[in-house]
């Protein structure tokens, strides 16, 4: 199975849409199967009075307001039309994570997607969970700063909107979708899980990737992550401890200004990072212990067999002294070697022959 890899354009196109078309074309080029960018109203996230975080603060500048700052960020509808154009022409899938119920209603009935990626700073917000679902598409919920029981009630309000949205959500109606094989299977059906840290980069030792396994026992969804830290070590390790999405931000140059520029991959290393996970994803096989069929003609000559250590005649007996093990393979295996003491020869060996 291989890794499903989202190349995590974000905002890093600075409200460029020329730029942006650019991130489209090194996603595709890096091999990444999607490339995808944020959909957003300003005003409909973020209030006037909220501040910017720690990251964006150190990236832009502690005097602009994060509505401010979002605002800059923003591409029109047809930039967006025309990204998904470019996407198809590439041929590398469009993905954007919307943060509000117009850009929903935007990426799935003007843009056509059919998967959308829930950001983490969602997983808590009911009625935008709710509407993401009523879609029908798709969808990759991000899990970042969430603990396990938020994660529970996040994917409690998609099984109700997946199966009962016809109904009156209450805390009860919820968590009874969630129990319901109903909402259980349309759960399986339609819901990916990223493990996330939210710090911008995040350092290694907040990374928790065994977190991954947590979330995959306990609800038995396909689980990925999504992953913030400098470098691509962690996500090649993800893979090997099976994610089965991979997304991560990049760049044109990490010397850009702009709040996510500096905790991305530049495209270099987006293309080592695409290429390791492909590399791990033909490494991991099916699980049974055999030789591949590249080994076998190995066998023989790295396996060892029973030899004459010296000269033996007809009749002598094999004692640890005049029998050993040397190469090649195809001969008495050395496994047979106390089973061989105490026999007798039944013809001359000599020194170096196989039993």
């Amino acid at each position: 199975m291989s890794t499903y890899i989202i190349a995590e354009a974000g905002v890093n196109h600075n409200g460029d849409p020329m730029m942006a078309l650019e991130l489209v074309d090194i996603a595709a080029a890096a091999g990444a199967d999607a490339v995808k960018f944020q959909t957003f109203e300003p005003e409909e996230e973020i209030s006037t009075a909220a501040p910017k975080a720690e990251y964006q603060q150190r990236t832009t500048g502690a005097d602009e307001s994060q509505l401010d700052m979002v605002r800059r960020l923003k591409l029109r509808d047809e930039d967006f039309v025309r990204l998904a154009e470019r996407c198809t022409e590439q041929g590398i899938t469009f993905l954007s994570s919307p943060f509000d119920a117009r850009s929903i209603s935007f990426l799935v009935e003007t843009i056509g997607v059919d998967t959308l990626k829930l950001p983490s700073g969602e997983a808590t917000n009911g009625p935008y969970l709710m509407a993401a679902a009523a879609t029908g598409c798709d969808l990759i919920l991000s899990t970042g700063m969430a603990d396990l029981e938020e994660v529970k009630t996040a994917l409690s309000v998609l099984a109700f909107g997946l199966t009962r949205r016809q109904d009156t959500p209450s805390k009860e109606a919820l968590a009874d979708a969630f129990a319901s094989a109903e909402g259980q299977a349309a759960l399986q059906a339609k819901v990916s899980l990223l493990h996330c840290t939210t710090e911008y980069p995040a350092p290694y030792e907040s990374v928790n990737l065994r977190a991954m396994d947590t979330l995959a026992s306990t609800f038995g969804l396909p689980v990925g992550l999504s992953d913030h830290t400098n470098g691509i070590a962690i996500p090649l390790a993800a893979v090997g401890r099976g994610a089965t999405i991979i997304e991560k931000h990049f760049t044109m140059a990490r010397t850009l200004p702009g709040p996510d520029h500096q905790a991305s991959l530049e495209p270099e290393e987006l293309k080592s990072m695409v290429a390791g996970i492909r590399q791990i994803d033909m490494s991991l096989g099916d699980g049974t212990k055999r030789p591949h069929a590249c080994e076998l003609k190995n066998i023989n000559v790295a396996r060892r067999s029973l030899v004459a250590r010296t000269a033996i005649r007809a009749g002598d007996s094999f004692t640890e002294d005049n029998l050993c093990a040397k190469r090649p393979g195809g001969g008495y295996s050395p496994m047979r070697f106390w089973e061989m003491l105490g026999r007798r020869a039944e013809r001359d060996y000599a020194a170096d022959e196989l039993i």
